[in-house]
């Protein structure tokens, strides 16, 4: 199948119960009451991996993220819509709606987790455990459930019971003050990555540590409660930047699109626009002066070694400006990966989606849903060769599966059922 730009982009035709068909997780049983990025991203991970995943909305209105845009998908007669934003982090999972601040809502949940395997929160720190719905409650109806909490600051410290959103903690956790143009250049100052990084990270940690804590209760018996923090996240993804403070007391400067430390590896000016060159290491830089007819560049004693690079980053840079400007973009590609030096272009929104080596990789994905027509997602970046990735269900719509799943997992009546929505408890 083509889409509009014709690329080819595989069709699944969405198993709509959403129940994992195969997948290394088949079987697992996952409850997800998180919202807005961090703790959904986990649960389409999970759903990605074959686990069974209930989504549990509020009554009313359902994750806050459906409610973020524009942009939006619309369903073909318009009726209705979701963000594309909520697109990114929900598939393959049934939603439910519940008001488990209610007694009768709360005591729904609990026969849930009953036979669940995992639950995912990213409420404030305490909220649950008002409602009798804290890991030290619930794992008594369940000893074996992992029970995943996500929020800003962690379960413990003085800055526990804040919330805190991706911007906040960028900024709190560093990664601000080491993005963004240097000091004396127009526009200079702390700048946020342009993509929500604490939660796409601490989401990934929550993956991590619920693979992890499944593995421990293979051989324990018993679940546990895993506690990820955006702060903690965030702070972890410093690496050298933190690092080189801990032990040298050496604070890296923002640098903007040039590298701390390494030289040459940043954007460079060619005849019909800029591409990405990288080195990182003298025999790298080697194979670069040759590919740019300046062989003596490897024994100059400028820029010989990477901290004379360093040292000389400037006139580096006007030395390959210069030699770099006269061909273009697809002949210095050609050429300097030739030469085995990382190069590549700069990338926007519609190259990425024509790029032929992510279609080759089966990174681009279109699910059906019943109401909202055909969604196109980005596939996951996980590949296995005995057990692959698997795309079950389109993201749902708020609700979509209430009475499906309270049939199925509580085996309550249709009667049942319509009381518990006449008085807005689902």
């Amino acid at each position: 199948m083509n889409d509009s730009s014709g690329n080819t982009v595989p069709a699944v035709e969405a198993d709509q119960t959403g129940r994992g068909a195969g997948g290394i997780l088949a079987g697992v049983k996952v409850l997800d009451l998180s919202r807005v990025v961090a703790g959904p991203l986990a649960g389409q991970t999970l759903a990605d991996l074959g686990a069974d995943v209930v989504k549990i909305e509020r009554t009313g209105g359902g994750d806050d993220l459906r409610t973020l845009g524009p942009p939006w998908v619309t369903s073909p007669d318009d009726s209705l819509e979701q963000s594309t934003y909520f697109q990114t982090v929900n598939r393959g999972k049934r939603s439910l709606t519940l008001d488990f601040a209610t007694p009768d809502g709360a005591e729904i949940l609990r026969g849930l987790i009953k036979d669940a395997d995992v639950l995912i929160e990213n409420f404030r720190t305490g909220t649950l455990s008002r409602y009798g719905l804290g890991y030290d409650e619930l794992s008594k109806l369940n000893p074996r459930l992992i029970y995943c909490s996500i929020t800003g600051f962690g379960q413990t410290g003085p800055y526990s019971d804040r919330s805190g959103y991706d911007y906040l903690v960028q900024a709190m956790g560093g990664q601000m003050a080491v993005t963004g143009l240097p000091d004396g250049m127009t526009g200079a100052g702390p700048m946020r990555v342009g993509v929500p990084i604490a939660d796409i990270t601490a989401g990934n940690n929550a993956v991590i540590g619920i693979l992890s804590a499944i593995i421990d209760r293979a051989k324990t018996g018993k679940g546990q409660h895993i506690d990820i923090s955006l702060f903690d996240s965030q702070v972890a993804l410093l690496l050298n930047s933190l690092s080189a403070w801990l032990n040298a007391r050496a604070p890296l400067p923002r640098t903007g699109n040039d590298h701390p430390t390494a030289v040459p590896n940043g954007v460079f000016q060619v005849s019909d626009g800029h591409i990405l060159i990288a080195t990182f290491n003298d025999r790298e830089f080697a194979r670069l002066a040759e590919a740019l007819g300046h062989p003596e560049w490897a024994t100059d004693a400028k820029y010989a070694r990477s901290r004379d690079r360093l040292a000389n980053r400037v006139d580096l840079t006007r030395d390959m400006t210069e030699a770099l400007s006269h061909h273009g973009k697809l002949h210095w590609m050609k050429t300097i990966n030739a030469a085995k030096v990382s190069c590549g272009p700069i990338n926007d929104m519609s190259d990425i989606e024509q790029d032929e080596q992510l279609a080759e990789r089966d990174m681009f994905i279109k699910l059906t849903h019943h109401k909202m027509g055909d969604v196109r997602l980005v596939g996951s970046p996980l590949k296995f060769s005995a057990t692959p990735v698997v795309y079950n269900a389109p993201p749902p719509l708020v609700g979509e599966h209430t009475d499906e799943l309270l049939r199925e997992r509580l085996t309550l009546s249709d009667a049942q059922i319509q009381d518990l929505r006449a008085r807005n408890i689902i």
